[in-house]
Order: structure tokens, then C-alpha cells, then sequence
């Protein structure tokens, strides 16, 4: 129905006003009727002279007036001679401009874009154009025109223009015979597009459901997506069993393709304790990898720890306070060993030692090098020992000119540091990790700081978990909660958390306190602590020092309902104030926005003029700037502003609330924690607790009393498959 309410309308493209080649969204003036209209939308290259069919429908833009929206776009090559002029004189096609353009014409009439398809070696005939050139403009002529058929044909499948491009830029001009031959390369990287897209093309060209490559294509999505959950393996199973249900095939058609998939190398499988592991073979690497790099620094000779008791001494004479027996230990460790993890949960002086191991170390004219894995745990993990640290990205310098992501530092370029510090280090995927460890020297030793209670990263693997009960790294955990911290409910309650036992309610004089309500009542709540009783009672700002975390995503109380109502009340719409809608959202400039993908390519600048590349997951900013009329925002992160061209505004969302998964690693002045209706699948402790320990001065938790203990209660969601640390203990047991 929505299809019959579209309008149509034809023309020739007189002028291109604006255009992203990367997105595909363009602004042009469309001649037609004796009109001239101009229209806008995502419709992939477009160029003057040609000839298209529009339907979407008119708008009335605040700023530009009335203007057609087009929602598909088809081409065709320009037909009469004023068209195919305009085209060529458009500077289109290379070594083509006017004064070409008339000769051409002059030559081979309307028919002359024929000649360039079919009979480049006619061009020749133009005084000025060699063979080479005659091949290099059929070449751009076929690429254009090639990459609108393409775009035509994946049309009917309900890919859009934008997609159509990537899927263009993948394979090239053999885009369409490709996907043709096999639509479930859609699926693969780096495109990762919808099974229902390839089935659907499978389909047109009546593929079996069973096909090879539906099979083997259902197999691989299946292990991608649970990457995308954290898992590096999943039990062969339990792989043949959720690939079966997802594509409706016996799992013995499941089996055999898997067992093809493994001879070719397209996944790798395992025995471990648990029996056969399945994964993908990068994944594998990634793990075999940091177990071999990590079990190799075991294996070197210890460091010595000459007058270390007196530099212990000297450090807490300077600072006015003795160290804890423990952290007397983790300081010795840190020091001798060449690998050490140092885990902790609040309150347990974790920062204090790490400043200590830094402090012994640099006087020692060790060449430290401090990292993290985002910016605002890098930026905390600096604050906190007044050195510089920085993320594993930047300290790795990403390189992605070749359209992927590597580093400048790996193990043919290795980092000059002599020990690296990695903070919070529960956060690290297993591929990061591991092209960490490649970048360094053999003799440089690595200290590993986290706390094993949180939420286990956003990527694939479980490395701080894995690695402490392998037991086959040195360890050192710290228990004792100092004197000032059990002055604060945060530290008790986290404590209480992960011990299970009932949470102190709190009032207001604490740093913690309960509220208890439920569904809607919750979410009023929550929306007048954050908007009203909470700024005029602290003097906190509401979008700069309060953050609300959120079990979910869905419900009254999900991230989705609380961003709409607190956008509304913290930054509503006002004339003067510009904004821009992507796809569901509206962003208008005061917005509190957050990254939701690593994008490597997004530019931005700091304050004192330096330039660079990359915006990374769970990265959280104000827009400072909207232009609406090339749809790009400019976001404001800590000390940097980065640019958002219009095919990227898809990678932000409102920030106002955000999951408890996306705040790993940041810490925020206030917290409110809304645990009113939560899934069953999210109701988890780790969750619970890495949520109330993101607080620095208050943490209101606002819910329903059950809701709190369930979530205390079950410990089976911090589980994620991973064979790190059979692979530690495996390969300990070889030597």
C-alpha cells in the first residue's frame, strides 16, 4: 500500500547541487515538463544528462523549500543529443570535457555513448584521444552504468542504493554475475547483509533450500553472530543445531556441510576437555596466539628485586600511608614478573598499585607505555596516575588505507616500550589483544589490570576470565577494602553484589541509594531524577555529569523509550536550532550522542590543531553543529570534533540513555540504574554490578526490590564459550 501512495517523476538531470559518493545521497535539479524541480535522497551516482525516473514524494524543507524526496531512482543512458552532450561536457568520463564532448558529437551523433561502450577503438578517431584513453574512458563508462545496473538489479531484492554500492565496491564490475552464481556471498565479509536477502535472491533463481552454499552460508552467519555475542567457539553441536533451526534443514545436511567447510579451511575445529569446538579460523588464531605469546613470557627468567623494600619505603614516606600486604605483593610481582594480572574490585587499591609498579619502574628508566581500550578509560586510567595513556588503537596507530583495519605497529614495525600497563582489561577482545602482543618486543613484559566481576567485552572472547583460571599466568587479587571506601555504598553494594548479599538501601546522605517503583511509574522516575530532583539536589549537569544505564533495550524502562522522553525534555525542538532525522532518530545540536561500531575512517581534530581518523565503539559526545543541507553533523568527544558525513549518522545514537554493555570502561559523575522489568536473558549479576561500579559520586538504583535480587542472584550469563584457557593449560602441559 505504502508502494501506490508513491509519486513519480521524469526527467533529465540538469545539475548536481550536492553529493557523497560514499553514501550514495545526492541533491539534484530534475528537467522535466517544462520544470525544474530539485530532488534529494539516497540513489548512488547520478550524473548530468541523465535520464531517470524518480518516485518517492514532495516535502517542504524548513530551509530549501519544496523539494522532491525520491526513494528509488532509475537510470537510463541519456538519449537524445542535448542529453548525451550535457553528460559528456559534465566531465563525467575522463580526458571528456566540452570541447571533446562536441567532437564527439560531432562525429558519431546520439549514438556516440554506443561508441564508447561498444567500439572504443572508434574514439581514436578524435583527434587527442590514444587507445590507452579509449580504454580508460569504456572503462569508467562501464563502471558507472555498471554500478546503477547493479544497483536496479538488487533493488527488486529490497537492498537499497547504499548497500548496492558496498556490494559494487566489494566485487566490482562483476558485482552482479557474482551474486548471481552465489547470493549467499551477501552474507560473508565484509558486507554481512541479511540472510532473508540472499534467500530471496536464491529464490529468483529457484536455489535449493539445501544448497552447498545456503548450508555452509548458514553455518558461517552462525558463528558470526555469536562472535557478535562474545562467543570465540561454540560447541559443533550446538553450531549444527542453531544453524539447522535458523535455515529450517536437517541437521544431517548441517553436519556434512560443516565437515566441508573445515576440509576447506573455512572453519577450524578443536578438541577440548568439553569435546569438539567449532570456530572461526581467525578467531583461533587470535586465541592460540596470545596463549602462546603469554605462556612464553612465563617461560623467561625473572627479573631481580634489588633495593625494591627500600623504593616501597621511599614511596610511602612521600605519600603518607603504608601499602596493604597485598599490594606489597602485586608491587613485587609487577616488578619481577615478565606477565602478571592484577585484578580487584573497588576500593581494593588497584589504581594505587599501578601508580606504585609506575613509580618503581620509571625510576628504574623503564619506558612504560599505558593503555586502555577506550578513550574514556584511557583518558580516567591518565587523570588517575597523571601519565599519559592512551587507547590500544592509538597506541597501535591504525592504518586503514587499504580499506581494512591494520596497524602501523605490529610485528614487522614492534613499539619501543620496555613494559605496557593495559587497564580494564576485561574489556579486550581477543583480536586487539592479539595484534597487541604482536606489536611488542620479546623481552617486554605485559601487566594486566581489571576486574573480574564486570561484564566480559563487547567482542569476541573472555580473555582477564580465561586467562585467571587457566592459572597459568601469575596472579595477584586484591581484597581488602581500604578504610575510605567502605565509607561509600558504591563500594559496599558492589561488594554485596558479587557476594550476594542484600543491598543497603541508602538515603540521602549516601553515595547510594534505592528507590523502589515499576513499569511506567519507574519511568517517570527515572526521567525526574535525571531532568529535575537530581540536578537541583547535587547541582549535577543532565547531560554532562548523569548518565542513565539500562539492563535493555526494550520496554518503558529500555534505552529506546527513555532517550525519546529525555531528548523531549532536555533538548527539545526550537526555532533556530537545527536537526536532522536518520532513519528512526532525530539529532539536533545539544544532543548527547553515542558511537555504536568502530568506524576508522571518521575525521576529527582537537582543540590545539591535530588531526586524525577513528571514532570507536561506545564513544559518547554533544553535537555541537548541523548542516542540514548536506546531512552532517559535527560531534564533540572530550578534547576532539569529529565530522559525520550523512552515511555515517547510522552509526550514532541518543546517548541520554545507554546500555550497561555500552558503558564498560567509562565512568560517569552520577548513575541512575532503572532494574524495574528486566529480561530474563539480561537478568545477570555482572551486569548488575558493572552498572552500579560506572558511579563516581552517586548511584540511584530505581526498580522493583525482586528484580534486583533475581539479577544478584544468577551467575550462568557471565559464561561465554572460549578455548583461551584449555588452550593455556594445553599448551603449559607440552613444555
Amino acid at each position: 500500500m505504502e508502494d501506490q501512495r508513491l509519486e513519480q517523476l521524469e526527467g533529465t538531470i540538469e545539475d548536481i547541487i550536492f553529493e557523497n559518493s560514499d553514501s550514495g545521497y545526492v541533491v539534484f535539479e530534475l528537467s522535466g515538463g517544462g520544470t525544474l524541480t530539485v530532488v534529494c535522497g539516497t540513489l548512488g551516482e547520478l550524473h548530468v544528462g541523465q535520464s531517470v525516473v524518480c518516485r518517492g514524494h514532495y516535502e517542504t524543507h524548513a530551509t530549501y523549500g519544496r523539494q522532491f524526496h525520491a526513494e528509488e531512482c532509475v537510470t537510463d543512458m541519456p538519449k537524445d543529443a542535448d542529453a548525451v552532450y550535457a553528460f559528456l561536457a559534465s566531465r563525467s568520463l575522463p580526458y571528456v570535457g566540452p570541447a571533446t564532448a562536441k567532437k564527439l558529437l560531432e562525429r558519431f551523433g546520439a549514438s556516440a555513448l554506443d561508441v564508447i561502450a561498444n567500439e572504443p577503438a572508434r574514439l581514436t578517431e578524435i583527434k587527442g584521444i590514444s587507445a590507452d584513453k579509449a580504454g580508460r574512458i569504456q572503462q569508467e563508462f562501464k563502471r558507472m552504468f555498471g554500478m546503477r545496473e547493479l544497483i536496479a538489479y538488487l533493488a527488486q531484492f529490497e537492498i537499497g542504493p547504499r548497500r548496492a554500492m558496498e556490494v559494487f565496491r566489494a566485487f566490482g564490475p562483476g558485482a552482479m554475475q557474482a551474486v548471481a552464481s552465489n547470493p549467499y556471498i551477501l552474507c560473508g565479509e565484509p558486507l554481512q547483509l541479511d540472510f532473508r536477502h540472499a534467500d530471496s535472491i536464491a529464490a529468483y533463481y529457484q536455489m535449493e533450500g539445501d544448497s552447498p552454499q545456503r548450508l555452509e552460508a548458514a553455518l558461517l552467519r552462525t558463528l558470526r553472530h555469536n562472535a557478535g555475542n562474545g562467543h570465540t567457539c561454540l560447541p559443533r553441536e550446538r553450531l549444527v543445531a542453531t544453524a539447522s533451526a535458523f535455515i529450517h534443514q536437517p541437521a544431517d545436511k548441517l553436519t556434512d556441510a560443516l565437515d566441508r567447510c573445515i576440509a576447506s579451511g573455512q572453519l577450524a575445529e578443536r578438541q577440548f576437555s568439553g569435546g569438539a569446538y567449532v570456530y572461526l579460523p581467525e578467531l583461533l588464531a587470535a586465541e592460540e596466539a596470545i596463549a602462546a605469546r603469554l605462556l612464553a613470557l612465563t617461560r623467561r627468567e625473572k627479573r631481580s628485586a634489588r633495593n625494591l623494600d627500600a623504593d616501597i619505603q621511599v614511596l610511602e614516606a612521600a605519600q603518607g600511608f603504608a601499602y596493604a600486604p597485598e599490594q606489597r605483593e602485586a608491587i613485587r610481582c609487577a616488578v619481577t614478573e615478565n606477565c602478571l594480572v592484577l585484578t580487584g574490585g573497588p576500593g581494593t587499591g588497584k589504581t594505587t598499585t599501578v601508580k606504585a609498579v609506575l613509580n618503581v619502574l620509571e625510576s628504574q628508566a623503564e619506558r612504560v607505555a599505558l593503555c586502555a581500550p577506550t578513550g574514556r578509560a584511557a583518558k580516567r586510567l591518565s587523570e588517575l596516575t597523571g601519565r599519559k595513556a592512551s587507547t590500544i588503537h592509538r597506541l597501535l596507530e591504525v592504518d586503514y588505507s587499504g580499506g581494512r583495519v591494520s596497524f602501523i605497529h605490529n610485528e614487522r614495525n614492534l613499539l619501543p616500550c620496555d613494559v605496557v600497563i593495559l587497564d580494564e582489561m576485561s574489556m579486550v577482545d581477543v583480536q586487539l589483544f592479539q595484534s597487541l602482543l604482536a606489536a611488542l618486543r620479546p623481552s617486554c613484559r605485559v601487566l594486566m589490570v581489571g576486574d573480574a566481576d564486570q561484564l566480559p567485552s563487547v567482542g569476541p572472547g573472555n580473555i582477564l576470565g580465561e586467562v585467571v583460571r587457566s592459572g597459568a599466568v601469575p596472579t595477584v587479587c586484591l581484597h581488602y577494602i581500604f578504610r575510605q571506601a567502605r565509607r561509600s555504598l558504591i563500594v559496599g553494594n558492589a561488594h554485596n553484589i558479587v557476594s550476594g548479599k542484600p543491598l543497603q538501601k541508602g538515603g540521602r546522605e549516601d553515595d547510594f541509594f534505592f528507590l523502589e517503583a515499576a513499569g511506567e511509574a519507574c519511568q517517570k522516575l527515572v526521567c525526574d531524577l535525571v531532568t529535575t530532583r537530581l540536578p537541583r539536589s547535587y547541582g549535577f549537569d543532565p547531560i554532562r555529569d548523569i548518565q542513565v544505564l539500562c539492563p535493555t533495550k526494550m520496554g518503558p524502562c529500555g534505552t529506546q523509550a527513555l532517550n525519546t522522553l529525555l531528548q523531549e525534555r532536555l533538548n527539545p525542538p526550537a526555532r533556530g536550532k537545527p536537526q536532522l532525522q536518520s532513519a528512526s532518530r532525530v539529532f539536533r545540536v545539544g544532543d548527547k550522542v553515542m558511537q555504536v561500531k568502530n568506524n576508522y575512517e571518521i575525521l576529527w581534530r582537537r582543540d590545539g590543531g591535530e588531526q586524525g581518523v577513528g571514532a570507536y565503539n561506545g564513544d559518547i559526545g554533544i553535537v555541537e553543529a548541523v548542516d542540514v543541507r548536506s546531512r552532517s553533523m559535527t560531534v564533540r568527544m572530550d578534547d576532539r570534533l569529529l565530522t559525520y558525513p550523512a552515511e555515517n549518522l547510522g552509526e550514532l545514537e541518543p546517548a541520554y540513555a545507554i546500555t550497561i554493555h555500552k558503558s564498560q570502561g567509562s565512568e560517569f559523575a552520577a548513575v541512575v540504574l532503572p532494574a524495574a522489568e528486566v529480561p530474563p536473558s539480561l537478568c545477570y549479576r555482572n551486569l548488575l554490578y558493572t552498572g552500579v561500579t560506572r558511579a563516581r559520586k552517586l548511584c540511584v538504583l530505581a526498580g522493583r526490590r525482586d528484580t534486583v535480587a533475581a539479577m544478584q542472584a544468577n551467575i550462568r550469563q557471565n559464561l561465554r564459550y572460549s578455548g583461551l584457557g584449555e588452550l593455556m593449560k594445553e599448551q603449559a602441559s607440552h613444555n
